[in-house]
Parts: structure tokens; sequence; C-alpha cells
């Protein structure tokens, strides 16, 4: 694999999530969402719990064409490994500070968050992808995949038995309970981004490894997007029927989830590179370009301006505001999170345009 080539789709697709995300979680009042910007209570799927699944495929291909290129440019393992510990180190600790956002409340502080599963998930890919060939990666990702569904049927959870995957009563929670220390867990005693439910994001963010391999071992965009729209397509089948024995449940990250989630990025994949690679279509897609180039640092100013917002009274009192002028309560809140990602876009212009890209 020689000179590759920056693909443009990916970074839209890195920002169009991020703007997502951002969109999902900072609404005017969390007593009032439509339903499509909510996560399922349980088991079944919204738009909103396709979001993080796919930046994590997302971290996946990066890996894969980054760590690629930079050791075609010279670099060596080692130099790698010690930037990917770094680099997960960082974002590790910065998402533990900001679950002191917006609140400042240190009796909230939380070890699993976001960030951390995707520091996680970025270092046990990394790692893979520097130690082992594609054949391994898929191996690793089918036998997580399977073992967690097995262990979650199988073993037993004291008090409840074996085979329930019922809120709280089933083996990723209780598992949240042993492992991490109580004082670092919500008042639940687990996290939809606890201990165990970290293995199949691990197998999400394989799969983007995997679909980064097939691009560097096929340069025509053509072959590419069919490639992923077969892959993506098989995946959301053997997902939806695995769903019948393993439902698709976000909150712990189910193994039919990371199928159909999965399979979904590459579909959704396929569907940029075909717009922006091989159409040139780029139309309206800059915005999201720009998001992508700061993606990381972007979400925690998300965070950071949001801790402002609702410190200072601003987000309460636009909310209030619009919901006094008549306007439904929903739409007030979807109004102030449009709000949020556009405060959140002027950063990353500004960031832009100074070329100024922040690696967390």
């Amino acid at each position: 694999m020689t000179n590759t080539n920056r693909l443009i789709s990916l970074d839209v697709f890195r920002g169009m999530t991020i703007a997502a995300m951002i969109l999902v979680n900072f609404p005017g009042s969390w007593k009032a969402i439509y339903e499509p910007f909510e996560h399922a209570p349980w088991a079944g799927t919204t738009p909103t719990d396709f979001i993080f699944p796919f930046f994590i495929f997302i971290v996946g291909v990066s890996i894969t064409l980054s760590f690629t290129k930079q050791m075609e440019n010279g670099k060596t393992k080692k130099q790698l490994l010690r930037k990917t510990f770094g680099r997960a180190i960082k974002i590790f600790a910065v998402g533990f500070f900001l679950h002191l956002a917006p609140s400042l409340d240190f009796s909230k502080l939380e070890l699993p968050g976001v960030l951390q599963r995707i520091a996680l998930v970025f270092l046990f890919c990394a790692l893979l992808f520097l130690y082992s060939g594609w054949r391994t990666q898929l191996y690793v990702a089918i036998g997580i995949l399977l073992v967690y569904w097995l262990t979650l049927m199988l073993v037993p959870v004291p008090g409840f038995g074996a085979g329930i995957i019922e809120p709280g009563k089933n083996l990723t929670n209780w598992l949240d309970g042993v492992v991490i220390p109580h004082f670092l867990l919500n008042a639940r005693g687990y996290d939809s981004e606890g201990f165990y439910s970290t293995f199949p994001a691990i197998a999400s963010g394989i799969s983007g490894l995997l679909a980064g391999r097939i691009i560097l071992d096929n340069r025509n965009k053509e072959t590419q997007v069919l490639n992923f729209f077969v892959i993506g397509s098989l995946l959301v089948l053997l997902g939806t029927a695995f769903s019948w024995t393993f439902p698709l449940i976000k909150k712990i990250w189910s193994s039919s989830y990371v199928l159909v989630t999965s399979g979904w990025a590459f579909v959704v994949f396929a569907l940029l590179i075909w717009l922006i690679d091989v159409k040139d279509f780029m139309k309206g897609t800059k915005p999201f370009l720009i998001f992508g180039s700061n993606a990381i640092a972007i979400y925690v100013l998300a965070d950071v301006f949001e801790t402002i917002y609702v410190q200072s009274g601003i987000r309460d009192g636009v909310f209030n505001g619009l919901v006094n002028m008549g306007v439904y309560e929903k739409s007030a809140s979807l109004i102030w999170a449009f709000i949020s990602v556009l405060t959140c876009f002027t950063a990353a212009f500004i960031l832009y345009k100074k070329k100024i890209f922040i690696k967390l």
C-alpha cells in the first residue's frame, strides 16, 4: 500500500457523527425530547442509538488508514505504541473529569463514560492493528460477540439466575458493580458505558479496522462502495436474525446491536464514498468537514459550553422563554439543541480557519 489518499467521505462521516452527538446530548430539557432524539429505554433502537457506534466504527477506520500512512513515512511500531497510550490516557482523563460538567457536583463523578469508552476502544484496536493481521482481528471480533452472548445467556447472576437481560439483572450490569468501585458509579450501580459492555464495543471498532483494510486493499472507489454495501447489508440481516435470540440493546451493547449498527455504518459509509469521492458531490458537506477536523476537541468543548449555559441560567432562560412564547416544549428543547450545535460549529470554524487541529 502506498500514498494513502485522504478520504473526504470519512471526514464528512466523522463530522456528521459529532454534530449528531452534540444535538442529542444537549437538549433544552431532558423532560421534553422528541422520541428519535432519545435512546431506546431498553430493547430496540432509535436513530440516536446509531450515533455512538458509528463514531466507534470511524475510530477503527481512522486507525487503519492513519497508522498505515505513518508507518510508510518511517514511524516505528514502538513510536506509534507510545503515542497510542498517551492519547488514550488523555481522552480517558478528559472524559472522567467531564462528568463534573455541567453541575460541577463531585458526588456525580463516574468512572465510565463516552470518552472513556472511546479511549479504551482506540487503545485495544490500535494494539490489534499493530500486532495482528486482518484475519486475527476478524476472529477476535467474532469471538468477543459469541463469548459475550454465551456468558449473558449461561452465566448465572447472583439473585437472578442465568439468561436474564433485563435492566440491572443481567451479567453486564452486575459485573459493573463488582469491577468498578461503587463511589465511581451512578446510583443504579451500573452504566451504559460500563466494564463488560466495552468488549463488544471493541468489536464495533474492529469492524472499522476491517473497513479500513478493505479501502487499502482496493483503491477503486466503485468497488469499495459495492463491497461496503454488500458487507453492511449482510451484517444488518445477520444482526436482525441474531436479535431474535439476543435483542438489540444499546445500554449493554448486545452482540446483535454490534452487527446491526456496524452494518449500517458500512452502508452509510458506502453512500458517502459514492456521493463524495466518486460523484464529487460536495454541496453542503463543508460544515461537517469543519466539525470533523477537531471532532473530539469539539465534543469536549460542547460540555464546556453547556456548563457555562447551565451555570449562568442561559439555557433555562432560552428554553423557558420559548415555552412562554407558545413554542411546544419538545420543539423548544430541540431549538436549544440546535443552538448548542451552532455554538460548537462557530468554535470549530474558528479553529479550522486558523488551521488549529487539536489532537487529544
